[in-house]
């Protein structure tokens, strides 16, 4: 890799704390993945090693897919993408959004990892706006804006004839025909959703099988509690909550980020991915999928898989890190996964079976990790098995970046969506194979009301915003 390609900046430990990381730090050491990983000693400097990616043109390139796979464009110019929704007539909604509260850098390091972070983002603003994507039948999708004026809309969910938003602040409702291309009016605010300093803004989000509930991701307000646990309430937790009334309970706790949630078919078990903490070195701690257990405690800020103390947390609590319990799979350190959905059969070959994750890619280590969509095959209903690469070629040989996944969703036909929030894409996967995916659920009526596409955002030239390290 041409170190020249990527923005380093590495800052040595004090011998001592050299010393107490072992061999951990003298030698390259295997990204550890799946149920049990092996998890090397802790090791802590004045800075992490950083390293983020310059960007890159596509020019003629594309994203690699396996062999009897392709991959196409089938939105550009977007407004930083981040989630999906496919609804039911094979629409796909997109939200668009850039958040980022007002969180202090309260350390110089912070400002440090800010500078180094804001090479990874776009130059273009959030749309702060819902876009709806339709297939036209002839391999190209129709555009419009279906609603606008949101706050950095994250999480998509519908229930029947409401579908929800969750903004960086708020869960909000509209009403929904299928075939609609824009909202019929304003949103309804259904209740407040954590927003103070906002160190983690994203705000995941899905729906119960049955439809009794929304599940909202909220992530932490710090790496570990930097800012006192007094900003920690109602944060690193999953919410379930009525959707009629609004009113919430946690459901479980102990996440110091879920970027994503999703509901397993047949089980109707929620899932998620969740970015961990960072500081502790390259190879710890790791980003990791799992099964959400209601009323679980998943370590944070006390603890990491499981009941591995974190020294850095004071005062500790022996207690609390006793009850906490491990995820179900380690995707590796430092790879800020920020989507996952489910396979079904149609996807075919190797990918019947399992999740897709969006790794959104590393900031905090200079070996850079993630940058692609990974695929975690399932038996009997649980991971087993390495990740598989099944969307990559995003970083260059040289070490440079053209995107960055995102959100990923799987259509009933099988193709796999990917938001790029770095090309500002929606990239669509599809078997060679498959049978023609043209949305033969669209009716006459569906298609009479599709709109132009919504000018291009090409000449966004505003300054990014520091990305917070949901980012990576």
């Amino acid at each position: 890799m041409n170190a020249n390609r990527v923005t380093r900046l590495t800052i040595a430990a004090p011998m001592s704390l050299l010393l107490m990381a072992g061999a951990a730090g003298a030698q390259e050491i295997e990204q550890p993945y799946g149920p049990n990983p092996t998890l090397p000693e802790p090791q802590r400097g004045l800075l992490p090693n950083m390293g983020v990616p310059e960007k890159a043109p596509w020019n003629e390139q594309m994203p690699t897919v396996p062999d009897g796979y392709s991959i196409e464009a089938i939105a550009t110019d977007l407004q930083v993408p981040r989630q999906m929704l496919v609804l039911p007539n094979g629409d796909i909604l997109v939200a668009e959004g850039k958040g980022g509260g007002n969180a202090p850098k309260s350390r110089p390091k912070d400002v440090i990892a800010g500078l180094i972070k804001s090479k990874g983002t776009t130059s273009v603003s959030g749309g702060n706006r819902l876009t709806l994507l339709r297939d036209t039948g002839d391999g190209s999708y129709e555009r419009s804006v279906f609603a606008e004026d949101l706050n950095a809309p994250y999480g998509l969910a519908l229930i029947g004839n409401d579908l929800y938003v969750a903004n960086q602040d708020s869960l909000v409702r509209f009403d929904y025909e299928p075939g609609q291309t824009e909202a019929s009016g304003p949103p309804e605010r259904i209740t407040d959703l954590p927003s103070a300093i906002n160190h983690h803004w994203t705000k995941s989000m899905t729906a119960s099988a049955d439809g009794d509930y929304l599940y909202v991701g909220i992530g932490s307000n710090s790496n570990i509690t930097e800012r006192g646990m007094e900003a920690e309430v109602d944060r690193a937790e999953i919410w379930q909550i009525d959707p009629e009334t609004g009113a919430h309970r946690t459901y479980a706790s102990g996440i110091r980020n879920p970027t994503s949630l999703t509901i397993q078919p047949g089980s109707d078990q929620l899932w998620a991915v969740v970015n961990e903490r960072d500081e502790l070195g390259p190879h710890l701690v790791p980003d990791y999928l799992t099964s959400v257990q209601e009323g679980a405690f998943y370590g944070w800020p006390y603890s990491y898989w499981g009941q591995n103390v974190d020294p850095r947390v004071k005062p500790e609590n022996p207690s609390l890190v006793e009850s906490a319990i491990a995820p179900d799979y380690s995707l590796g350190s430092h790879h800020a996964p920020l989507g996952v959905a489910f396979a079904n059969d149609a996807v075919g070959g190797d990918y019947r079976e399992g999740v897709f994750v969006g790794e959104h890619g590393s900031w905090n280590r200079s070996d850079l990790a993630g940058y692609r969509v990974s695929f975690v095959p399932f038996e009997n209903g649980e991971p087993a098995g390495d990740p598989i690469d099944f969307v990559s070629g995003f970083l260059t040989d040289d070490g440079r970046t053209r995107g960055r996944p995102v959100g990923v969703s799987v259509t009933p036909e099988g193709a796999v969506l990917v938001a790029d929030d770095f090309t500002n894409a929606i990239w669509r996967v599809t078997r060679d194979d498959a049978p023609d995916q043209a949305t033969d659920a669209m009716d006459d009526s569906a298609a009479d009301t599709a709109t132009e596409p919504s000018p291009s955002s090409d000449d966004a030239t505003s300054a990014p915003d520091e990305e917070n390290d949901t980012a990576g």
